[in-house]
């Protein structure tokens, strides 16, 4: 079984940010939903482990991190 890993494992942690807003810039809301769901699904597609997959979905609904 894959596990998931949740601790900080990546470098250029604001660079990865800067990217992330310039993505959405001049696009509508629409535009940004579409583009993070684009995002997710070649981010997915890349991992391509289904059990990591699956406790991602789970830990990235609300009720999730809520607890």
């Amino acid at each position: 079984m894959a596990q998931l890993i949740t601790t900080p494992n990546l470098t250029g942690h604001d660079d990865i940010y800067e990217a992330l807003i310039g993505l959405h810039e001049g696009l509508t809301e629409a535009e940004s939903l579409g583009t993070w769901s684009r995002l997710a699904l070649l981010l997915i597609n890349h991992i391509g482990d289904r059990e990591a997959i699956d406790q991602a979905i789970a830990l990235a609904r609300p009720a999730a991190r809520a607890r």
